[in-house]
This record gives C-alpha cells, structure tokens and sequence, in this order.
C-alpha cells in the first residue's frame, strides 16, 4: 500500500513528460514484458469459461485502463496531497459496491466511514487553492477525475473476489495487464510517433520503470504474500498507509505544500479509511483461528 501511494504520487512529474494515453501505454508494455512469465496456464488450472473471460476484461478495462486514465489525468490537473485525500476512500467504495453487487451486509461503523470519505473529498474541493480561479476550477476536474478512479479502483476489487475463484493472482495480474496494453496500443502508438522521446531526461525513464513495475506487479506480489501470514480480517487495515505514503510523495518529494484545510480533509479521510476497515473483535478472533 505504501507503493501504491507512492507511484500514484509521483505519476505527477511522469504526467507532465508524457502525454497520459502514451504513458498509460508504456506502463503497460514495461509491465507486460515483466510479467510476461506470469501468463504461462498452470497444469491445475480450469480452462477459461465465458463468463471467466468477461469478468478479465471487465477487471482490465474498470481497474486498469480507465483507473490509469482517470488517475494520471487527475493527478496532473491537481496535487499529489488532494489525490491520497480522495484515494482514501477506496475502501469505502469498495464496502458500497460489495453492498450493491454482491449483497454483502455493511455494519454501522463502515457506513460511518463512508461518510468520513465523502466529508473528506468534500472539505478537499470546497478549500480553495492560492492563485487564479482557473487553477481551482483545474483541481476540481482533477478531483473528479481522481473519484472516477476511486470508483474503478473499487470496481476492481469486487470483480477481482469473483476471479479469484477461477484464476490465481500473478496469472490475472498478468491478463488483465495484457489486455491494458491491447486497450491503450492504438492510442500510444499515434502518440509514440510525434514524441520526442530523445528529449526526455534519463531520470524520468528511471521513474517510468518504477511506476510500471510497482503498479503492475510489486504491489500485487507484496499484497498477496503478506495474505499468506496476516489474517484477512486485518490486512484492509494497511490500505491507510496509501494516502499517507501519496501525501508523504507530495509533500517531501514534490515539495507541494500542506494547508490547514486539506490537513483537516485527510484526517478526516484516515479516520474513514480506519472506521471502513478496522476488524471487529469477532473478526479477529476468526482471524487467529
């Protein structure tokens, strides 16, 4: 989680470098290549069904295509601090969606959580940034943008319980990977031909790789070892140290400022993240047993 808010943070300066369906692109291609190992079938695997099929490129298009446009286009319009604000409410979107898709029951304390989510992606849009009004107007669009990949990002984990049933985890990372780069070649490749990639500096071909390969791959093997020790009850409990590593990224990294009210909207968002996922007692003690 602390990778994931780190490279979303710092899809800023890449966003500024690279157009975002030629860096979306890109992403995907380097992410191919790594994972490229991953799409080999496993002896004891069940051939695709239809139905299987469908929810990969279903996976592919809310989670990775869209999440990628959505979240490097909000990123580059606003600030890396307002992101890990907003993608604090993933596990809020993903309680709400597990509520109208899959009929799961949602506890008082999560809906609490909802609200602190919205209250906080609320106090972040009505805090008026210094400068023109156009700039405010700019991280607005940003900010919808970033809610967009709020909900993709929460589209995803809720298909993803489904697949997970047919697929193991590095073999649907490794398909819904290639289908990105299938969705976004004819646009990366119409881009790739009138960029100068010469002009880009090697610091930021060393930030491309790192963001590919976290976003596609490190992040996905690091959750699905730590499952293998941590009851499942409590692992939703580290997606808090998303926003706090994206805020980190922006503030230390980036060097964007920290004002009083976006302050007050990511604890607000933290104490939603904490409500939404923190297990009960009866969890734990599932958990340990």
């Amino acid at each position: 989680m602390s990778l994931v808010g780190s490279y979303v943070a710092l899809t800023k300066p890449l966003a500024v470098v690279f157009p975002v369906f030629l860096l979306a692109w890109l992403r995907f291609g380097i992410g191919g290549v790594a994972m490229a190992h991953w799409l080999r079938k496993p002896a004891d695997e069940p051939p695709l069904t239809r139905q299987t099929r469908g929810l990969v490129f279903l996976e592919s298009f809310l989670g990775n295509f869209l999440f990628t446009v959505f979240m490097i286009s909000g990123v580059k319009l606003t600030t890396a601090v307002s992101a890990g604000v907003i993608m604090a409410a993933i596990p809020a979107a993903v309680a709400l969606l597990s509520w109208l898709f899959l009929r799961e029951r949602i506890a008082p304390r999560v809906w609490a959580g909802v609200a602190c989510a919205v209250l906080g992606i609320g106090l972040l849009s009505l805090s008026a940034a210094p400068g023109a009004a156009n700039a405010h107007a700019a991280s607005w669009l940003g900010n919808l943008l970033l809610i967009g990949a709020v909900l993709c990002e929460a589209s995803y984990a809720v298909i993803g319980k489904k697949l997970t049933g047919a697929l193991g985890p590095r073999r649907i990372s490794a398909l819904i990977n290639l289908w990105g780069l299938l969705l976004t070649t004819p646009f990366g490749l119409w881009l790739a031909w009138r960029f100068d990639f010469a002009a880009v500096a090697p610091g930021m071909w060393v930030l491309l790789l790192f963001y590919a390969l976290a976003a596609c791959m490190w992040t996905v093997w690091l959750w699905m070892t730590g499952l293998k020790s941590v009851p499942a009850a409590q692992a939703g409990v580290f997606t808090v140290m998303l926003p706090i590593s994206a805020a980190l990224v922006g503030v230390l990294v980036l060097g964007e400022p920290l004002s009083g009210a976006q302050l007050t909207a990511f604890a607000v968002a933290l104490a939603g993240v904490l409500l939404a996922t923190l297990p009960s007692r009866a969890a734990l003690r599932v958990g340990r047993h």
